[in-house]
């Protein structure tokens, strides 16, 4: 029965009911962590052969005989940008490679527009008087990170179905203020929304009131399809740039974070040519190289994009059923209720569920305090603030199917006995 729909005698019996069985978990000794998106012990297991594709020190040579045992090619192996090139869409001469970690390179490519500015731009950020960036949410609590730290305005930018709502972002950047915004284009974090075509080709046309203005396209899903037959495909945004006459306008990110070892990945930034020789010219400063002989393993490992592709697919033979877990739950506990809705992505790393208003940080609450670990509600907005607070961010990969399964029943009576306590107080 709906729950908005009871009377106040039948919601009282409901949260008798439902304080029992919350009682039963709370007492039972749970340990189940959902917090962030981490590969589980299974995924990090298959690539247990990029430990042993270097063995002796012939090994440690490019086919052009470059030795990366040494100093040398501060934006990477070449073989390394080949084997990004056709997963983000940039030729592979316009492409960075970085150490494990893409978070790094966006944190550096912020940090270089407030010391240095962009290239073509009005100079350094942090000599403008306001700074601003939009967000679309719910989103990744990593990029608001990064911006609060920075001391970057976060506007929030709502995300739809097809990426974020365009008519919102195209008045917004006739401010000067407005220099980026933050997209997760493919299987976003937490929705797992897949932007439209005709939404990339809107934010490849965008003409902003500021110089400096920079697309954050984080496309940290590209190849994390849960289903063979059926995936979401993206287009490609640079082409649409440089057809828009906007080559500059966008940098885009990618790693191996979640397809080798997460701690010990390769990472990548792409962008025009323009873009590329500016950031170069900085990095020089910075470092003189990252680790090019975990370039080398990789492109070992995995040979090509196509070797990656073919790789995702064990990630996926693992993944998969718990996401379907997720769904069976929560359409077992939850449908029919009147109390919340939740999205079925087709890849990516998390399920976003939306609560009644103001119920968000009382079922987190509530997990914690039953033995289920859940991202802090409030993380999928920039400064932790979600309006509404009703939205949850469901992180499956980590903890085994049957953990997960215990996991998500625990959640669904948190949400229940969550909601009956909120419609009581009316």
């Amino acid at each position: 029965m709906n729950y908005t729909c009871m009377s106040r005698d039948e919601l009282l019996l409901e949260k008798e009911k439902l304080q029992k069985e919350y009682d039963e978990y709370a007492k039972s000794g749970l340990n189940i962590n959902m917090t962030r998106g981490k590969p589980c012990t299974e995924q990090l297991d298959i690539t247990e052969g990029i430990l042993s594709v270097m063995q002796k020190n012939e090994d440690c040579f490019t086919d052009k005989g470059f030795d990366c045992r040494n100093y040398g090619l501060v934006d990477g192996l070449d073989d390394a940008k080949k084997m990004f090139s056709p997963i983000i869409g940039v030729p592979w001469d316009q492409i960075i490679i970085g150490g494990n970690s893409s978070l790094n390179l966006m944190y550096d490519a912020m940090a270089r527009c407030m010391l240095y500015g962009v290239y073509g731009g009005n100079g350094p950020w942090l000599r403008q008087e306001k700074v601003k960036f939009l967000c679309p949410v719910p989103g990744y609590d990593r990029h608001f990170a990064i911006c609060e730290s920075l001391g970057v305005e976060m506007i929030n930018v709502p995300l739809l179905s097809d990426g974020p709502d365009m008519d919102v972002v195209e008045e917004l950047i006739k401010d000067e203020a407005v220099k980026g915004i933050w997209c997760v284009p493919k299987y976003s974090n937490p929705t797992g929304t897949t932007y439209s075509e005709k939404t990339v080709k809107r934010l490849a046309c965008m003409k902003p009131a500021s110089k400096d203005f920079r697309i954050f396209w984080d496309n940290a899903y590209a190849v994390h399809d849960l289903y063979e037959d059926e995936k979401d495909e993206l287009l490609d945004i640079l082409p649409e740039c440089e057809k828009a006459g906007n080559a500059n306008l966008v940098f885009i990110f990618a790693s191996t974070s979640k397809i080798s070892f997460p701690g010990s990945g390769v990472s990548c930034i792409g962008a025009s040519r323009e873009n590329i020789d500016h950031i170069k010219s900085i990095m020089q400063m910075q470092t003189i190289g990252h680790d090019k002989m975990n370039m080398l393993r990789h492109v070992k490992f995995f040979k090509n994009a196509d070797g990656i592709k073919e790789f995702m697919k064990k990630h996926a033979d693992i993944l998969r059923p718990k996401f379907e877990v997720c769904e069976k739950v929560l359409s077992e506990k939850l449908s029919g209720l009147g109390i919340a809705s939740w999205t079925k992505p087709l890849g990516g790393y998390f399920v976003s569920l939306d609560v009644l208003d103001g119920c968000a940080k009382r079922v987190v609450s509530l997990a914690k305090e039953a033995g289920v670990v859940m991202t802090d509600a409030g993380a999928t907005f920039p400064y932790h603030n979600d309006p509404k607070d009703n939205n949850m961010r469901i992180a499956p990969s980590f903890p085994p199917v049957s953990e997960l399964e215990t996991g998500m029943y625990v959640l669904c009576t948190c949400v229940k006995l969550a909601s009956v306590e909120k419609l009581l107080e009316k």
